[in-house]
């Protein structure tokens, strides 16, 4: 089961980072990807599959929303300069969506492996914890 708790704080982690990050390009937003990866799959834990489960979504959201939040902006642009810049547009939202995809794969992989190292430095999952205990 997904812990969407999880997901988006390591979403956000990673988001505030990137942001940061831009201050180094490349680099400081592959260690944004990690971290954010890292930090959903430890909060989820449950082993090195849960972990590696959720940092793969959460830098999988923040590919998308990345990929969308260009897209928009190359619209506006086109619309910007008239039916010549919204076919422009078009054109270019191809290649957008493209690039979009290779680079949610790429933030996903690598926070699936930061992921995977959290959920294993946390096995147990905070929402299970001690099952066989009574409750009263």
């Amino acid at each position: 089961m997904t812990n969407w708790r999880a997901v988006i704080i390591g979403f956000l982690v990673a988001t505030v980072l990137g942001l940061f990050g831009l201050a180094l390009p490349g680099i400081g937003h592959l260690a944004a990807g990690l971290i954010g990866g890292f930090v959903a799959g430890y909060l989820a834990g449950g082993g090195l599959g849960s972990g590696f489960w959720h940092g793969l979504l959460a830098g999988a959201l923040g590919g998308i929303l990345g990929g969308a939040l260009v897209a928009i902006v190359v619209a506006i642009a086109g619309w910007g300069f008239g039916p010549g810049g919204g076919v422009l547009g078009g054109f270019a939202g191809f290649g957008i969506f493209a690039v979009a995809v290779v680079i949610s794969v790429i933030m996903a992989l690598e926070s699936a492996i930061a992921g995977a190292v959290g959920g294993v430095l946390n096995p147990d999952r905070p929402d299970r914890a001690d099952r066989s205990a009574p409750r009263y």
